[in-house]
């Protein structure tokens, strides 16, 4: 498809030089956000498993979807002052002050050969933020791929992943969590990467004692620099708080959410920019848990999309990001990895955002 930045005109390319000059002055803030429209998991006990997802299952059935950076965008701004402006940027300062690139690329269930090939296609479009999740079986040929692929290491910013949410107790907990990030670093070991730029905790234990258990774990391997920034996925407010209370090196800075156009109950931004993190959806085009996109809900993204020159898949990305929020996305298509990178260029107007947000009652 023809894009909107193969046809900048010279209004366009000055905006550019001004988004350009705002990132360098707010290259030390945190990622901004928009007001949000969206809410967390489920504010239930921590004690509580029935907001467990199966993610396995959940990440057979995701949408395919991904693809290339361009520019920032000026949107208002609730974590300085929600009458200031600040850009938009495809890389996003994390609240430990960690970059990270808005844009994943989530390695799916497929054997490590078909990981290793559509990491090199990844690469060669432009990612440099991948999800290699435990839950994928596939760790191995993607770090293979981060070997071979000659990009340098430190342009790559790697999550591995953990599950350890079947094991109740402080001490069970802690010691499950434990092999779990080991088997990452021996998994990845296999491309010779000997550390992560993020660890994610997959699914909260059930409950408290539990989650400071796994937490604990977490950063042991942070105080031994495996790795550079701890996360979370799938936590409400209250397991976040869990985390929060106890943390005594480190705390999480991306909580990993089911979150899309077509599934966004409450304020899930809002609750976790409140507490310093980043949500990243995991089903930003729906296909899972977070529901799938009914035809009106890709009518209607197609048909805001034809003034950008844009897929409804670029604008329900772009929805998450106007919002305040990141997404990992897959593909096997290598024009779906270009196009799903490709929507920092354009900006969606505010009854443009409304329009998508009442696309589901949350």
């Amino acid at each position: 498809m023809t894009t909107r930045r193969d046809q900048f005109s010279l209004p366009a390319v000055l905006r550019l030089l001004l988004v350009a000059a705002i990132l360098v002055l707010h290259d030390d803030a945190l990622i901004q956000n928009s007001p949000p429209v969206a809410e967390a998991l489920s504010s239930s006990s921590p004690s509580s498993p029935t907001n467990h997802f199966n993610r396995r299952q959940a990440i057979q059935q995701q949408s395919a979807a991904v693809a290339t950076f361009g520019a920032g965008l000026i949107l208002p701004s609730p974590v300085v002052a929600e009458t200031t402006a600040a850009a938009i940027s495809p890389i996003a300062t994390l609240s430990d002050g960690s970059k990270f690139p808005l844009v994943s690329f989530g390695l799916q269930i497929y054997d490590d050969s078909t990981a290793y090939k559509l990491t090199l296609t990844a690469l060669e479009c432009g990612y440099r933020n991948f999800f290699a999740s435990v839950l994928a079986g596939n760790q191995k040929g993607f770090a293979k791929a981060i070997k071979d692929s000659g990009v340098p290491r430190n342009d790559i910013y790697i999550c591995g992943s953990v599950v350890s949410n079947r094991v109740a107790g402080l001490e069970a907990a802690k010691k499950e969590t434990t092999k779990g990030w080991k088997r990452n670093m021996e998994a990845f070991g296999a491309g010779n990467i000997d550390y992560l730029d993020q660890i994610m905790l997959d699914y909260p234990g059930p409950d408290c004692d539990s989650i400071r258990g796994q937490w604990q774990a977490f950063e042991d391997m942070y105080q031994q620099g495996l790795t550079k920034s701890l996360s979370v996925s799938n936590f409400s407010p209250t397991q976040l708080d869990c985390v929060l209370q106890s943390a005594k090196v480190a705390k999480p800075v991306v909580n990993q959410l089911p979150y899309s156009v077509a599934y966004h109950p409450g304020n899930a931004i809002a609750e976790n920019q409140k507490r310093g993190i980043l949500v990243q959806a995991w089903a930003p085009l729906g296909g899972s848990l977070g529901g799938r996109f009914s035809s009106t809900m890709k009518g209607t993204c197609a048909q805001i999309g034809k003034k950008y020159d844009k897929s409804f898949a670029q604008v329900a990305l772009r929805w998450i990001i106007q919002t305040g929020g990141s997404f990992t996305t897959q593909s096997k298509k290598k024009e779906h990895f270009a196009e799903n990178l490709d929507i920092f260029d354009f900006e969606l107007t505010a009854e443009e955002m409304q329009t998508l947000s009442s696309l589901v009652v949350g």
